[in-house]
């Protein structure tokens, strides 16, 4: 005997009509009938289910708003009862179309026998739907004083019963359904949204990754098109690279180039034809020259940091500042104060006094938006999904954020409550972003820096306002710094790039995660603070941390080709890197990449474009940086190593054909 299906309801909404008269002139005409719609997950297939309720709706027992729309008025004609007009004394709102809109109830339409029982039974199932979302071809959204929506499937010529929405809820219902499928509108027609899902295969290998407790990256909004959001499951390719793209077991290995081809899928947009696309800018193999040999220094000490405030607090000749920082970031006791400034928390020129007002001001505001979110009652919450949502994944998310640090270790450990609350505030502070997971990362290492709630929560926005991008529902940030990191690598090494794209690795899938949170996993959280302070200083160029990627895969790609390493092998390979680079070793060749570019003469105007050429002088000022502290080798230090990163990517999407 087969195992119970599991049902997980994802969504649900009841007072849902369909009007069979409408659709069948068999019907009655004057029947309506209301059901409960629903989204669930049955056996990890995504499915819509429609469910009439037990009691059919007459309108002849509606209440109505009476003429003054003050007070509702009662019609019952059911035979057997004696008629009558009850005034029900009601004032429903002070506007007159929300007393219309709320004034709307139904009565149980009265069965005289047993048999009108039966028909009555036979007619609510007859209008039972249920369908997969991997079936549904097309919505079409049209109104009607109330909203509707007519459903059609891939394999039926005719339209699914309209659902009509009399007392809202459509909206809600695709939102919910967006999580799952993507849903674009037709390019002739407005009310068309046209229904498009992933791979199932590929789609369920991506699902069972979800469920590890180990990986941390997925998050609510990504789950609107969860297959993009496993791309951050890349720390389980070890197991799960000739298992999750692999057919049946009666089938063979997919091949990597089928492989590569579901995953193009994921995120649409990143296949560029070069031949047939227009406005290519067709280069030749480009000698860019020597790369400049460049050496780090050591860490902005508190003297130094002190030496540049003037008497009422004023940060002086902060680009010299700026260019310190960058060659060797803070000591781990400037980063409290300094990360304010870099963060854009507090002006540069700002006095201490005035920083003072400012801090009282944001803390004010900080907890009034706290405040929003903690006086919510449960009764209220158990009516709002989003919320319960965003707590949800908050608090799955922060029992497993940097949990073997100090700072957040233990049980009932207080950074865990800072980290949820922060969180849960940043929610009232975006509503339209709410919390999407990952974001959990960007804000422990402020947390950890700043040890104060107030402060924490502001510099996170400041950093969120920089990512925002990496975590909006259509993902043009990342598919923009795929392109544009491709578009780098072809410049730098046209041999290499031609090499994964032979291995059909161009889309630079393994790339995801490190731009998406910046290198968090792949660094120790030392390290990790260390970046990210040096990125925040906006040099040596724009988009550096793309050439923080070109340095990593440069250090690669020897091994990479030697070894003839396949699709799934350069997964792997980048994959086993987390936890073993040198971030000295990786900022040095970084730097030494960016001066490289800069000194071409013939460097292409898109490229220029990517890196902010054309818009600053960077790389050859960071040696004109006056006094600096002793130069060091390109060697970690156990102390003082924390940091953070400045990210200005353009959003332009530059387009470049590479020829030899």
């Amino acid at each position: 005997m087969a195992a119970d299906s599991v049902v997980k309801v994802l969504f649900e909404h009841e007072g849902v009509f369909i009007h069979p008269g409408s659709e069948d002139e068999g019907s009655e005409q004057d029947l309506l009938i209301s059901g409960s719609l629903r989204i669930v997950d049955k056996d990890a297939e995504i499915m819509v289910e429609y469910r009439p309720v037990d009691d059919a709706v007459d309108p002849s027992n509606m209440l109505c708003a009476g003429k003054d729309s003050s007070s509702v008025m009662e019609w019952n004609q059911c035979s057997g009862e004696k008629s009558q007009q009850q005034l029900l004394e009601t004032q429903l709102s002070y506007e007159t179309e929300w007393d219309m809109i709320n004034a709307v109830s139904f009565r149980k339409k009265p069965c005289t026998n047993g048999e009108s029982s039966l028909n009555h039974s036979h007619e609510r199932s007859r209008w039972a739907l249920t369908f997969s979302v991997s079936d549904l071809r097309s919505i079409t959204v049209k109104e009607e004083g109330w909203t509707f929506l007519v459903f059609r499937l891939k394999e039926l010529s005719t339209s699914l019963p309209a659902l009509h929405f009399h007392q809202g809820g459509s909206t809600e219902f695709l939102d919910s359904l967006r999580r799952f499928a993507l849903l674009s509108e037709a390019p002739d027609d407005e009310t068309c949204l046209l229904v498009s899902t992933p791979n199932k295969a590929l789609s369920q290998s991506f699902e069972n990754l979800l469920d590890d407790n180990n990986f941390g990256l997925v998050h609510q909004k990504f789950r609107k098109d969860p297959y993009v959001t496993t791309l951050g499951g890349f720390s389980k390719v070890t197991n799960y690279i000739y298992d999750a793209f692999r057919g049946t077991e009666e089938q063979h290995q997919r091949p990597p180039e089928e492989v590569a081809d579901l995953l193009g899928e994921v995120i649409p947009g990143l296949e560029i034809n070069q031949q047939e696309e227009p406005g290519f800018e067709v280069i030749t193999r480009i000698d860019l020259g020597p790369r400049p040999q460049v050496t780090r220094r050591e860490p902005l000490s508190p003297d130094d940091w002190t030496k540049h405030q003037d008497p009422e607090g004023r940060m002086s000749d902060v680009t010299h500042l700026k260019r310190v920082i960058f060659k060797g970031g803070l000591c781990h006791a400037v980063r409290k104060e300094a990360w304010k400034f870099l963060l854009g928390y507090f002006p540069w020129e700002s006095t201490l006094e005035e920083r003072k007002v400012l801090q009282r001001s944001k803390t004010d505001e900080y907890f009034r938006m706290k405040l929003q979110w903690k006086s919510v009652s449960e009764e209220q919450e158990r009516r709002n999904s989003r919320l319960r949502d965003y707590r949800s994944l908050i608090e799955k998310d922060v029992n497993r954020t940097d949990r073997t640090n100090r700072f957040y270790e233990g049980i009932d450990n207080p950074g865990l409550v800072l980290l949820h609350d922060i969180l849960m505030t940043y929610c009232m502070y975006d509503f339209d972003l709410g919390y999407v997971q990952g974001m959990s990362d960007l804000l422990s290492p402020i947390l950890y820096v700043m040890e104060n709630e107030v402060d924490a929560f502001w510099c996170f926005v400041s950093f969120m306002d920089q990512m925002h991008h990496n975590f909006e529902e259509q993902m043009q940030g990342m598919k923009t710094q795929l392109i544009q990191l491709g578009t780098l690598l072809r410049l730098l090494d046209l041999s290499f790039w031609n090499y994964l794209e032979s291995q059909d690795s161009g889309y630079l899938y393994f790339c995801f995660r490190w731009l998406l949170i910046r290198f968090k996993r792949e660094l120790s959280f030392q390290d990790v603070l260390r970046l990210w302070e040096v990125m925040w200083t906006g040099l040596p160029c724009q988009n550096f941390h793309l050439l923080v990627c070109c340095a990593i895969l440069d250090s690669e790609k020897q091994k990479i080709m030697e070894e003839n390493y396949g699709f799934n092998e350069i997964l792997k390979h980048i994959n086993e890197l987390s936890m073993k680079l040198d971030i000295e070793e990786i900022l040095q060749k970084a730097e030494g990449i960016s001066l490289q570019i800069q000194s071409c003469k013939d460097l292409p105007h898109s490229i220029s474009i990517i890196l902010g050429f054309d818009a600053q002088v960077c790389g050859s000022d960071l040696t004109d940086s006056g006094p600096p502290p002793p130069s060091r080798p390109a060697q970690r230090p156990d102390a003082c190593s924390n940091g953070h990163l400045r990210e200005t990517s353009s959003h332009k999407s530059c387009k470049v054909a590479f020829i030899s």
